[in-house]
């Protein structure tokens, strides 16, 4: 009988029993017992299928469920678990429950994992740290996608086009140049888009913004309107704004094709010439087209764009091969001959307007 009284919590809320080590107090023996294994490092409870080991039985049996069973199941959906703490934290996905709030602001979540992840926003605090470069961040999901900038890894791949992106919110952005969904409205105006940076960009229309946040990113930008080129071919004459563009020239040199499936992509478009498909949807006005490049180069139409800039006068344009033509006021060249007289020009419609006099 007598040790069955050790068993039942003391009257009072009483807890006579205390860690020699750290102080804490407990209630009732047993649990003394199991708290000192914190400190003696003892694990006497081994999992049989795998090296694991645990303090007390009750984590060892939640332990074996990583092993498969999952006895906790959803009555809504079809989700199950291993633990109870996972399964009332999956129906709040149902209740709509948020029962973490932060302290500092508004902000509410249903699991604690997401609101330790948020507070890190009001302590700056950025614990994982890529092992490449110096960049560091908030949560474990950020880090995974940051690495695939070093390792080209792209594993979201379009099943429409042969477009592939590093994360799943690129492609779902991507996958709306198919549907032709249009969710971000402008409240200024009838503008709508598919993605929110491009609202962001729109609405500096209205506010006066301006685009570029980044002085990097401003300072290769404004290159297009000053015309400077600093980054130099060592090839060539050919030069650039940016040292990306100046690393994708040089492949015209090496013959190197650093994305995969680099030939099948160009024949799906190529294809696309045949079958009359046009799945790049301009999110501005109705125009389609086959391939993205034609898409961002429409899409100059209504931005004004003109990021390419002559090097001789104050010519800008939209379009590369409107450069190039241009260009040929300056060298004299005049590669398109007519097959009935002497006449040549500089561009294809010259040769056509002429073909049609002639």
């Amino acid at each position: 009988m007598e040790s069955s009284h050790l068993d039942v919590p003391p009257a009072g809320g009483e807890k006579p029993y205390a860690c020699d080590t750290c102080g804490h107090r407990f209630a009732l023996e047993e649990h003394l017992r199991t708290h000192a294994l914190i400190h003696t490092g003892e694990k006497p409870y081994a999992c049989d299928v795998c090296s694991h080991a645990s303090t007390t039985s009750d984590n060892l049996k939640s332990h074996m469920r990583t092993h498969g069973e999952k006895p906790y199941m959803c009555d809504i959906c079809s989700y199950r678990c291993r633990q109870l703490t996972s399964l009332k934290a999956h129906m709040r996905t149902h209740t709509g429950e948020k029962p973490h709030v932060c302290d500092i602001c508004l902000y509410s979540c249903s699991k604690l994992s997401c609101m330790k992840v948020h507070f890190r926003t009001h302590t700056g605090e950025k614990p994982y740290a890529c092992d490449t470069c110096d960049y560091r961040c908030s949560e474990v999901a950020k880090l995974k996608r940051h690495k695939r900038i070093h390792t080209g890894e792209k594993p979201y791949l379009c099943d429409i086009c042969s477009y592939s992106y590093s994360h799943l919110r690129g492609l779902k952005v991507h996958f709306r140049t198919h549907s032709g969904e249009k969710p971000y409205a402008c409240d200024k105006c009838e503008y709508k888009c598919t993605s929110s940076k491009s609202l962001k960009q729109h609405k500096g229309i209205h506010t006066g913004e301006k685009r570029y946040a980044c002085d990097t990113r401003l300072k290769v930008h404004f290159r297009t309107h000053s015309g400077e080129k600093p980054y130099a071919c060592d090839k060539c004459e050919y030069k650039c704004t940016s040292s990306s563009a100046l690393q994708a020239h040089k492949r015209t040199h090496t013959g190197e094709k650093p994305y995969k499936c680099a030939q099948l992509s160009s024949l799906k478009t190529h294809m696309r010439s045949h079958t009359g498909e046009k799945p790049f949807a301009c999110d501005t006005c109705d125009y389609r087209c086959s391939s993205m490049t034609h898409l961002k180069e429409h899409k100059r139409i209504h931005t004004g764009e003109k990021p390419y800039a002559c090097d001789t006068c104050d010519y800008r344009c939209a379009q590369l091969s409107s450069l190039k033509t241009h260009m040929r006021s300056h060298t004299g060249e005049k590669p398109f001959a007519c097959d009935t007289c002497d006449y040549r020009c500089s561009s294809m419609t010259h040769l056509k307007e002429h073909k049609c006099i002639v």
